[in-house]
């Protein structure tokens, strides 16, 4: 496993600029544009400006793989003057052509008719699933570990190949909240100098189902109802609870999503999974079944589910504004992508698991992760549309050495993925679009279309021919040609079945719930309660409870009390499983870069105790943020710059929190301009929204830091100064130490005691 973190000189430099900067727009990334603007509206002509120092485009390349050549903002808005499409230089856009001032618009304005009309098309048909998504370019290395078992160039020792990355929850539309619970994507498209390489995964490494056949069904059961189109962006409701506790192969994974997994605390904390069985191939033809993972390099992390709840009001662009943010102050998101290895049996099972089941996992002490190579993601997208929203994934983008399996799931993806992008984006030409673009040479004999952007050259786009001297060739695996795995295949008969292996739903859904640490089984209890408490129709609950009662007898009871129901029993014997410590997201010690420490500060601070506190957390590459009653600044002569006011932070920002100072009233400090103030300061020592941010910060198991002058502030947010997490010291680098320390074990976990 490679250790050296590649990014880390960017980190350095971008936390010295940080460390001599005063302005927030300068310390702190999310500034709109490249450059300040001025405060009046500039009149003078000049280019357009360059995009962000963080943000890329594709790559130059022409519709058919050729390097252009070209700089990178060669498509780029280009001169000086607004012009229409063709164009043509505008001097008015403001005002239609009319028959005098008040008179009726005329017909003739062609400048009015090209302007409306391409803004009434501007949206495209939004994904059926996924739809809401965040992205980013980014570069993989290869270890060259994967070379015993694949023969694919990208996974070649150093080499390194140009990625674009998508996350995206599975249920809500565009518009929805960021941290709802649910199932997220996790897809990669590799350009490859072999051609695309899609890796279209899951954070989840289970699905719902066994058979594409059945895809419709749940997703119809997930999106809101019919009727009323509600509830957006969750699973809450009784047409998902009345399919998945008639469909039980979906269990496994529904519990899962009930887990910590449903609600990550940023997708930089997220894992990948393929989901499927592949198979690579080597460059003697030998081929070896596997399974993808993709490790954080920050660790596994989630929030709670209050902090959830409150983030979709707070920050409805919470993990989006999270990745960006990271890539822009050069704390560049990294993931290990690593393999499992099966032996290619004929059976294609492992320690009596069926490999072509997509919901069930092989434990990782089974068959432990071996890294293959590194994925940093470095540039935001300079066009959101162009980019993140166009970006078209497919399971059948393939390269050689990698080939798929009978996997029935996987075999309707291939199907539906080519399909969806033909309605999505307009025509059979996706792979045109730059976002997609393969940086191969591309020779394909797919002619005209909607939106072809090629220009085909030659007269025989069919083989064979010699009119074109017989170009295209075709190319045998030795000159790198695509050949599929000459996999035998049994004499059988058509049948609509699955598998006898395919029947059990339930061993491996209590291997995970035996897996668990007692904190994270009391989650999944109160995501079960919550969810079966907003379903209206009783019987849907009492059936669900007894899919539970076949997982664990405590989960039935608890669920159950919860909704003031009787708790079933199994219908025979619970699975004998073996846990699998892997899955816990508990107990493990992670990287604390990126992580971000609010600092709450006033006037009567120790301004210098402040500035060297941020200093060192900055040093720490993680990111301080200063808490103040008002913006601006604090002090004078060397004073402390204010990220955020007592109005504007809210805890779920946070990761950690150090008091400075008590946090003296703001002047906004009364209910009638900020609700959080309430009545107003019960002690007018300390803002009542500074008691609250603490309150929430030790409600969510996060350590807090207390300096010498803010210790009586802790009895007023209900705090005890000895409680687990609670870093009471005089000396602000101790206190900072002891909170560091925390963050790498993600929270306090001993605040959420075991019930007895």
């Amino acid at each position: 496993m490679e250790e050296k973190n590649p990014v880390k000189s960017v980190v350095d430099k971008v936390a010295d600029k940080a460390k001599d900067a005063m302005a927030p727009s300068d310390v702190l990334p999310g500034a709109p544009g490249s450059r300040p603007p001025q405060v009046e509206e500039p009149t003078d002509p000049r280019k357009p400006l360059p995009p962000k120092a963080d943000q890329g485009a594709p790559e130059p390349f022409t519709a058919t793989g050729r390097p252009t050549g070209a700089p990178a903002g060669v498509r780029e808005q280009n001169g000086s003057y607004l012009t229409g499409a063709q164009g043509l230089r505008l001097s008015d856009s403001d005002h239609s052509l009319k028959a005098g001032p008040r008179g009726p618009v005329l017909l003739q304005d062609h400048h009015l008719r090209e302007k409306i009309t391409h803004f009434d098309h501007e949206r495209i048909p939004e994904r059926v699933v996924h739809a809401r998504g965040a992205g980013a370019h980014g570069v993989f290395k290869g270890y060259g570990t994967a070379s015993g078992v694949t023969k694919a160039a990208f996974l070649a020792k150093d080499v390194e190949t140009p990625v674009f990355v998508r996350f995206s929850p599975v249920l809500g539309s565009r518009g929805s909240a960021d941290t709802v619970r649910d199932t997220r994507g996790f897809a990669t498209k590799f350009s490859t100098s072999e051609g695309v390489f899609d890796l279209v995964g899951n954070n989840i490494p289970v699905f719902f189902i066994q058979d594409a056949i059945k895809f419709p069904d749940v997703i119809h059961a997930g999106k809101p109802h019919p009727d009323r189109e509600i509830p957006q962006a969750q699973s809450a409701h009784d047409t998902f609870w009345d399919f998945v506790s008639l469909h039980t192969e979906a269990t496994h994974h529904t519990l899962w999503n009930m887990s910590d997994r449903g609600i990550p605390r940023s997708y930089r904390t997220m894992e990948g999974f393929g989901v499927h069985t592949f198979r690579l191939v080597d460059a003697d033809g030998g081929t070896t079944l596997v399974k993808f993972h993709w490790k954080p390099k920050a660790g596994v992390h989630s929030l709670v589910w209050e902090e959830a709840q409150i983030i979709n009001g707070v920050d409805p662009d919470f993990h989006r504004r999270d990745l960006a943010d990271a890539i822009e102050a050069g704390a560049y998101p990294q993931w290990e992508l690593g393999i499992q290895t099966f032996p290619d049996t004929p059976e294609q099972t492992f320690e009596g698991i069926d490999l072509l089941d997509p919901t069930k996992i092989v434990p990782e002490e089974l068959a432990p992760v071996q890294p293959i190579g590194l994925l940093t993601l470095d540039r935001n997208p300079t066009n959101f549309f162009d980019e993140t929203e166009q970006v078209a994934f497919h399971p059948g983008h393939l390269v050689p050495g990698i080939d798929i399996t009978d996997d029935p799931l996987l075999a309707g993806r291939l199907f539906s993925y080519l399909d969806t992008q033909i309605t999505r984006l307009g025509g059979p030409n996706f792979a045109q679009l730059p976002i997609n673009r393969p940086h191969a040479p591309v020779n394909d004999m797919l002619r005209d279309g909607m939106h072809q952007t090629a220009v085909h050259s030659g007269v025989a786009p069919y083989k064979p021919n010699s009119l074109d001297g017989g170009c295209p060739f075709f190319a045998g695996s030795e000159e790198g040609g695509y050949v599929e795995t000459p996999v035998q295949v049994p004499a059988a008969r058509k049948v609509r079945e699955a598998p006898a292996s395919f029947a059990d739903h339930y061993s491996q859904a209590r291997l995970f719930w035996l897996s668990m640490s007692p904190v994270e089984r009391e989650h999944i209890i109160a995501a079960y309660t919550f969810e079966l408490g907003k379903c209206y129709e009783q019987a849907i609950k009492e059936r669900n409870l007894r899919v539970l009662a076949e997982i664990d007898p405590y989960l039935c009871e608890q669920v159950a009390a919860g909704l003031g129901l009787p708790a079933p029993k199994a219908a025979g014997a619970l699975p004998d499983v073996q846990p699998s410590p892997a899955l816990s997201q508990v107990g493990q010690s992670w990287p604390t870069a990126g992580r971000i420490i609010g600092i709450v500060a006033d006037a009567g601070a120790d301004l210098a105790a402040v500035a060297a506190l941020r200093q060192s957390i900055l040093d720490g590459d993680m990111v301080p943020l200063v808490i103040a009653p008002s913006g601006g600044q604090l002090g004078s002569g060397e004073p402390v710059t204010v990220q955020r006011t007592f109005a504007t932070a809210r805890s779920v920002e946070f990761d950690a929190l150090i008091l400075a100072a008590p946090g003296a009233p703001g002047g906004d400090a009364f209910g009638a301009r900020d609700a959080k103030a309430g009545n107003g300061p019960v002690d007018a020592g300390t803002d009542p929204r500074v008691l609250l941010l603490l309150a929430e910060a030790y409600r969510h198991a996060k350590p807090i830091g207390v300096l010498a002058a803010a210790r009586p502030v802790l009895p007023g947010a209900g705090i005890p100064q000895d409680a687990p997490g609670v870093l009471v010291n005089d000396d602000p680098a101790t206190a900072l130490r002891g909170v560091v320390e925390l963050l790498a074990l993600h929270r306090v976990w001993e605040r959420f005691p075991a019930p007895a």
